[in-house]
């Protein structure tokens, strides 16, 4: 009984080093379209009774991403995988878990009920956005966090003034765990959502007046509320320059011509979606590579994931 590693087509850069950090080859596949765009999958070997592991976040665009895991695990369910596992490090759908205006879906519901009919055993997730996603799941869900590999990787920016800052209320526990690991006061931005991309800034919990802000947050999708947030300590008497961390940098929309023209010294990310260039910023990527890998290995040989997995 062995290990196979599959990757869908939203971060193979991330499943081939995992794959390197464990010292296999990663599993052959096809992915391709019909000439009506329906997903064509394959696997070009055989799984029989060995532990498969499906890297694919489900990213951008998420609906694609998210067909190509469920069609791979239901193939190596029908090859005879002894159990399919997915590592989804960024997990789509996670902030629709619930009905904000009455007459829409609980997407993350249906997401979820979509991993048990596609034969997938245990799921393994990273930084949830909303952590109660586990209530929904009729799977195992194993939610790892990447913060302490990004606390070290913002480790040589602090400062003696530093301030780290959560840029609404909903990330003020997050920033407590980078508080606590990276000795130093916090602060809490507290804003109002307009829209799905624009938000208002109320106020600011904390000192921030002369001090250099972390603003720490577990993804930067639109960037609305990163931008807001970094305005909204400058105009409070915070040091320039900010820097920014974050779990998911998905970087979509306006994130970009939003982020270019503020005091930003560093935007450091990790790469549990598919990097792409954008010289106009100063972007750091931290691996979760080892963190994943890790995770494979002891949920191959049934051990426990203590020291990986999120506590609230």
């Amino acid at each position: 009984m062995g290990i196979v590693i599959f990757s869908g087509g939203a971060n193979q850069p991330l499943a081939q080093t995992v794959a390197n950090q464990l010292g296999l080859p990663l599993g052959q596949r096809i992915l391709s379209r019909f000439p009506d765009s329906e997903l064509h999958v394959e696997i070009l070997q055989s799984v029989r009774g060995h532990d498969v592991f499906l890297i694919q976040p489900t990213s951008p665009p998420a609906d694609e991403h998210l067909m190509e895991l469920l069609f791979l695990a239901d193939a190596c369910y029908r090859a005879g995988a002894r159990r399919t596992i997915a590592i989804v490090p960024y997990f789509g759908y996670a902030r629709q878990d619930r009905r904000g205006k009455g007459r829409e879906p609980v997407g993350a519901r249906i997401t979820s009920d979509l991993f048990a009919a596609a034969h997938i055993d245990r799921a393994v997730a990273l930084d949830l956005h909303t952590p109660e996603l586990e209530g929904f799941m009729s799977i195992p869900l194993e939610h790892l966090t990447a913060v302490p590999l990004l606390v070290e990787a913002v480790r040589p920016l602090i400062e003696a003034d530093s301030v780290v800052v959560a840029p609404d209320l909903g990330g003020a526990k997050l920033a407590e765990r980078y508080a606590r690991a990276l000795d130093r006061p916090l602060a809490v931005v507290h804003k109002a959502r307009i829209s799905g991309h624009e938000v208002e800034v109320r106020g600011i919990v904390g000192e921030v007046a002369g001090r250099a802000p972390i603003i720490v947050d577990d993804m930067v999708s639109t960037a609305g509320t990163i931008a807001a947030a970094v305005s909204a300590l400058m105009d409070a008497g915070a040091r320039p320059p900010a820097v920014v961390v974050a779990t998911h940098g998905l970087m979509v929309g306006e994130a970009v011509d939003r982020l270019k023209g503020l005091p930003i010294q560093r935007l450091i990310f990790s790469d549990s979606v598919a990097a792409v260039a954008k010289p106009e910023l100063p972007i750091q990527i931290a691996s979760t590579a080892p963190l994943l890998a890790e995770a494979i290995k002891r949920l191959h040989a049934e051990q426990s994931l203590a020291g990986l997995i999120l506590h609230q």
